[in-house]
C-alpha cells in the first residue's frame, strides 16, 4: 500500500509568499495544480505545498526530521534564510525552527 502525504502552510497572498518558499525549498514548485497553490515535493511521496487562504495564514506548522540537519542549515543560510530559533534536546538531537513572513513555522529535526 502506497501513502503519499501533503502538509499544506497556507497564505495571505500566494504570488507573495511564493519567492521565500522557492527559497527555501531551492528552487521551483514540483507542481502548480492551480493558479493559488504551489508543491514541492521533499522526498519521494512526501510533499509541501503553499495555497492561499487569508483566514488559516500564519498558523502552519511543518517539522520533518532530517539525517543532514547541519547541511540543511548551511544550505538554507546560503540562500539567504536563516533560523528563527534553535532548541537542542538532552538526546542530541536539535530542531532548528523557520518561520516565513505570516509566521508559518517549517522545522527540521535531527541529530546535533
Amino acid at each position: 500500500m502506497s501513502l503519499d502525504l501533503f502538509a499544506g502552510i497556507p497564505v495571505t497572498d500566494y504570488a507573495a509568499a511564493r519567492p521565500w518558499y522557492e527559497r527555501f525549498f531551492g528552487g521551483e514548485p514540483s507542481f502548480l495544480p492551480n493558479d493559488v497553490e504551489a508543491v514541492w515535493e521533499v522526498a519521494e511521496h512526501r510533499y509541501v505545498y503553499i495555497v492561499q487562504d487569508p483566514e488559516r495564514a500564519g498558523n502552519a506548522l511543518v517539522f520533518s526530521f532530517v539525517d543532514d540537519l547541519g547541511d540543511r542549515v548551511a544550505a538554507l543560510a546560503e540562500r539567504g534564510i536563516t533560523p528563527a530559533g534553535r532548541e537542542e534536546y538532552g538526546n542530541g538531537v536539535t530542531k532548528v525552527v523557520f518561520r516565513d513572513a505570516e509566521g508559518n513555522e517549517i522545522s527540521f529535526g535531527g541529530s546535533g
